[in-house]
C-alpha cells in the first residue's frame, strides 16, 4: 500500500516537473542560448549591460595584475643598485638607474628627490632638503594616483552588478504574471520562461561583482603596500640629503 502512494506521489511529481519544462510551443531550453532566446528585450539590455561590466572589469584586473608585477619586478632590482650608488656618493649614476627603471614606483618617487636634490649639490642647505622633500611628497601623490588608475571601476561594478541583476529579476517576474495574464492559466509551465529570466540575470549580476569585489580589495592592499615602500624609501633619501648637506 505504501509502495503504491510512493509511486502515484512519483508520478505526479514527474508530471509537475514536465509541466515546469513546458511551453505553449515547445520546450524550454535552459541553454545560454535558449535562455537568450527567450527574454525579452528589457532583459537582453541588462544582459548586456552586465557583459559589458563582465569585460571591463576583467580588463582592469589583467592591467593592474601586469602593472604591479612590473612595478614590484623592477623595483627589487633598482633598490640594491641605487643603494650602492648612493652609497659612493654617485649622485648621477643614481639618476641613470632611476631613469632605466620605468614602471618601478619606487623609482620614479626617488628619481624626482634626486632631480630636486641634484639642483642643490654644490652647496646643499636644508631649504634644498626641504624642498627635496616637497619633491619626493608630490611624486608620491602621483603615482599614488597611478597605482589607483581603474580600481574605482571595480568598486562601482562590484557594488552596482547585484542591483542591475535584480533588475532583471523583477523585469523577469514582471514578465511572468504578464504571462499568466495573457494565457489566463496559473500552471508553472505558464511562468517557467519569466522566472528562468530572473533567474540568469540575478545569477549573471552575482558572477560579475564577486570577483570585481574581490579583486578590488586584493589590488587595494597591493597598493597599500607601495604606499609604505614609497613613505620608507623617501624618508631614506631625506635622511641620505641631511647626511650630505652634514659633509659639505
Amino acid at each position: 500500500m505504501i509502495l503504491a502512494q510512493l509511486a502515484t506521489f512519483a508520478s505526479h511529481s514527474v508530471s509537475s516537473l514536465a509541466l515546469f519544462f513546458q511551453e505553449e510551443g515547445g520546450t524550454v531550453s535552459f541553454s545560454p542560448m535558449g535562455l537568450w532566446q527567450h527574454m525579452g528585450w528589457p532583459a537582453r539590455c541588462i544582459a548586456i549591460i552586465l557583459f559589458i561590466e563582465s569585460i571591463w572589469s576583467l580588463a582592469v584586473m589583467i592591467d593592474r595584475y601586469l602593472y604591479f608585477t612590473a612595478a614590484r619586478n623592477q623595483s627589487r632590482e633598482f633598490a640594491p643598485k641605487v643603494a650602492g650608488a648612493l652609497k659612493d656618493s654617485k649622485l648621477e649614476e643614481a639618476i641613470k638607474i632611476a631613469d632605466r627603471s620605468k614602471k618601478s614606483h619606487l623609482a620614479e618617487v626617488v628619481t624626482a628627490g634626486l632631480q630636486e636634490f641634484r639642483a642643490s649639490a654644490g652647496a646643499p642647505t636644508e631649504a634644498s632638503i626641504e624642498s627635496s622633500g616637497r619633491a619626493l611628497d608630490r611624486a608620491e601623490a602621483i603615482v599614488h594616483a597611478k597605482l589607483k588608475r581603474g580600481l574605482a571601476v571595480l568598486a562601482t561594478i562590484g557594488a552596482t552588478a547585484p542591483f542591475v541583476g535584480l533588475l532583471g529579476t523583477v523585469i523577469g517576474i514582471l514578465n511572468a504574471f504578464q504571462q499568466i495574464a495573457t494565457q489566463k492559466t496559473s500552471g508553472i509551465g505558464a511562468v517557467a520562461g519569466g522566472i528562468s529570466e530572473a533567474l540568469v540575470t540575478t545569477a549573471f549580476g552575482l558572477l560579475v561583482a564577486i570577483p570585481a569585489v574581490m579583486a578590488f580589495n586584493y589590488f587595494t592592499g597591493r597598493v597599500e603596500s607601495f604606499d609604505v615602500e614609497m613613505d620608507n624609501s623617501s624618508s631614506e633619501l631625506v635622511d641620505y640629503f641631511i647626511k650630505q648637506s652634514h659633509k659639505r
